[in-house]
């Protein structure tokens, strides 16, 4: 594996390899001393076009557990703010010493373009790009997915997929980066997911994805599914009136007080309940009650722990093997 830049590139073998070294990397956080040598001597520069804090300091923890240097690189107040073009900016990188990109970037398709370019010779990983794909948020889900998915039949994670498990996908599918990762993923390991949207917010051409649609989330519910993930309400990715009033929204989509009783009632993986699952930050009170967000179903804190062992799997696979052959993912 190359670069990780889609989740659609993966195969079987390499999202469950990834999976599985991320159940090894989890014990590192358990030791007294949360460091592996894997990585010394290498490193890793997190290059964000966009801000997100909780990606980037997940991506800082993972390099620094595996004794990997850190840049972290902003393109606000940056020479990239006074015009310096990505080529630049990248080869400048590569010439400080880089081994692995780690970018996040407002463009969809930022980060394979640079793979492709030529530009360096740096493992690239995407961060999120654009409305894109956000591959690492997929996996890290999938890693608390399999996890609770495992335990609810007694046996350990590694090694399994989620072959039977249904999932429903809730939310503004059209902006989230992290529905379509999450769908090609999750498919990929076996599961049967669906999709739950108001129509303008589903994308064009959804009905050629392999889900399931509904638009009525009491509805999607009697499918019992064992796990719900909910959206956030990406306001900042709108442009236009895709549903009447947050109210509404909340009303007909948001998992509320009397959505969670139901979801309470569930056949889950330990047969307690469906798991919730929430990519962060949550809109309390919008697409999730306050109750939802903090009922013992909600996951995000495992999810939160879960992307730094994914994170830190991602990066020992890409920079502790040979790059000879060229391969992406």
């Amino acid at each position: 594996m190359r670069h990780l830049l889609s989740t659609a590139d993966l195969s079987h073998s390499d999202a469950l390899s990834i999976l599985d070294t991320a159940e090894e990397m989890s014990a590192v956080a358990t030791r007294e001393v949360k460091k592996l040598p894997t990585l010394r001597g290498r490193t890793v520069v997190n290059l964000f076009f966009e801000d997100s804090t909780r990606t980037r300091i997940s991506f800082e923890a993972a390099a620094k557990r595996l004794s990997a240097d850190v840049m972290n690189f902003s393109a606000k107040g940056s020479s990239v703010s006074k015009g310096e073009s990505l080529k630049d900016t990248v080869q400048t990188l590569e010439a400080i010493g880089a081994d692995a990109i780690v970018m996040r970037h407002w463009a969809s398709g930022a980060a394979a373009q640079l793979a492709a370019s030529g530009w360096t010779d740096c493992a690239v990983v995407n961060a999120g790009d654009g409305t894109h794909e956000h591959p690492t948020q997929a996996l890290l889900d999938a890693l608390t997915l399999r996890r609770g998915w495992a335990a609810g039949r007694g046996h350990g994670p590694r090694g399994t997929d989620l072959t039977g498990m249904r999932v429903l996908i809730v939310g503004d599918i059209l902006h989230s980066r992290v529905a379509r990762s999450g769908v090609w993923l999750l498919n990929t390991l076996g599961a049967e997911v669906g999709l739950v949207a108001p129509p303008t917010l589903l994308p064009v051409g959804v009905e050629q994805w392999p889900v399931s649609v509904h638009y009525s989330f009491d509805e999607a519910l009697t499918s019992g599914p064992h796990a719900v993930m909910m959206l956030r309400v990406q306001a900042e990715r709108m442009g236009g009136a895709f549903f009447p009033t947050p109210a509404e929204y909340t009303r007909r989509w948001g998992l509320t007080d009397e959505r969670l009783a139901r979801v309470e009632r569930l056949d889950g993986p330990g047969g307690d309940g469906a798991m919730i699952l929430h990519p962060g930050p949550m809109n309390r009170g919008v697409e999730i009650s306050a109750a939802a967000a903090d009922s013992p179903l909600n996951r995000v804190l495992d999810q939160v722990s879960h992307g730094v062992s994914v994170r830190m799997a991602v990066l020992h696979l890409l920079l502790s093997q040979s790059h000879d052959d060229g391969s992406s993912a």
